[in-house]
């Protein structure tokens, strides 16, 4: 059994336990106080020894919540804004305004979708060009009026068929990393599951970069990465310790600026504790730049990117 279904089981026993003692089943209620003892200590030690691997695993939940989730539960008075007025809408990627502890401001996010229906309609959170012309069209409004800019990365990668391709999917991409890069408004960027290769940088030029505990960052998906090198994608977990994609590792290397931690067992066990802690960060993240001057903004973002992976020669 692998470690999330382990952690899975114990949650189910749990949960069918305090359904039990809710019916009035007391002599059930000591049970349910063993089994939550039992959860929090073998939880606790297998989180801590989670390997590459099988935190791509967790970033990959079906059940860990998606950008529309945390839309609903972190924000208020979500409108959301369709198409990028060349082509169509995208549904990959969700982007509108809303307000966030009484601020008004731009939210964008990869959607994966939940079940197979929305899935498909969503094309499993991996976006055509249009969808990234969607985000910087919201982008330029936010930067017009004036409201801080927050992105949630959940995506396997920007969809590679032919017909994005044709519409310009690398420029779309490029343009999107342009215009973050040159923003006059805070950037908050938050990975909430998977953030993978050119498609989650389109949404990942912030002033402060946060990770979810278990989500990974990479440029290029482990799987991918091993069929190149190994020419086996069996050797995928070997290709993720390799690529150093945790929250732990990215933060050591200095690309990402918090780390926000997770309920024991994976976001999506505590889905309600998840959206309290990742709101915090924000309002953290917010106020230490939400009053810098337009042109630091800048200028501190461009310079924090430009850092990213200099070195020396002897």
């Amino acid at each position: 059994m692998d470690v999330s279904r382990e952690i899975q089981s114990l949650s189910d026993r749990i949960e069918l336990l305090r359904k039990e003692v809710k019916q009035g089943k007391k002599e059930k209620l000591s049970e349910l106080i063993k089994a939550r003892a039992e959860f929090r200590r073998i939880a606790k030690q297998k989180m801590q020894q989670l390997t590459a691997w099988e935190r791509v695993q967790l970033a990959r939940h079906p059940k860990r919540p998606h950008t529309s989730d945390y839309i609903q539960n972190i924000f208020t008075d979500f409108v959301e804004l369709h198409g990028d007025r060349r082509f169509g809408d995208d549904k990959a990627i969700i982007a509108g305004f809303a307000f966030f502890d009484g601020m008004p401001v731009a939210v964008i996010g990869h959607e994966k979708g939940k079940d197979t229906k929305e899935k498909i309609e969503r094309n499993f959170g991996m976006p055509h060009p249009e969808g990234y012309r969607k985000a910087v069209r919201v982008m330029k409004l936010a930067e017009k009026f004036g409201r801080p800019v927050i992105t949630f990365i959940d995506t396997p990668g920007a969809y590679p068929g032919i017909g994005a391709e044709e519409r310009g999917q690398s420029q779309a991409i490029a343009e999107s990393i342009m215009t973050m890069g040159g923003l006059k408004v805070p950037i908050v960027c938050t990975v909430i599951g998977e953030g993978g290769s050119g498609g989650a940088l389109a949404l990942g030029v912030g002033d402060r970069i946060l990770m979810l505990e278990n989500s990974v960052y990479s440029v290029i998906s482990p799987e991918g990465c091993a069929a190149i090198l190994f020419k086996s994608q069996e050797k995928a977990p070997e290709a993720a310790e390799s690529l150093k994609i945790t929250a732990k590792d990215l933060k050591e290397l200095g690309i990402i600026d918090c780390i926000v931690p997770e309920p024991l067992g994976g976001a999506h066990l505590q889905p309600k504790k998840m959206y309290r802690l990742l709101k915090r960060a924000l309002r953290n993240s917010l106020k230490e730049i939400v009053n810098t001057p337009p042109d630091e903004l800048v200028e501190k973002r461009q310079a924090k990117f430009y850092s990213m992976g200099r070195f020396t020669e002897k």
